[in-house]
């Protein structure tokens, strides 16, 4: 999957500040994906964001 530092993708399940969308931050082993709602930041596997995403929005 071609995803990039500064897309937005859109996962699975919510957060529990009600957003779905996800802006990331970092790349590599682990993903670094910061909450459009409400700005946290969390540190997650790859395979697990590969798996959990619906859709991807790129950032021009």
């Amino acid at each position: 999957m071609d995803i990039q530092v500064g897309d937005i993708v859109r996962l699975k399940k919510k957060h529990p500040c009600g957003s779905f969308e996800w802006k990331v931050l970092r790349i590599g082993a682990d993903f670094r994906l910061k909450c459009e709602g409400c700005g946290h930041q969390i540190m997650v596997p790859r395979k697990l964001v590969e798996k959990n995403i619906r859709n991807l929005k790129r950032d021009l």
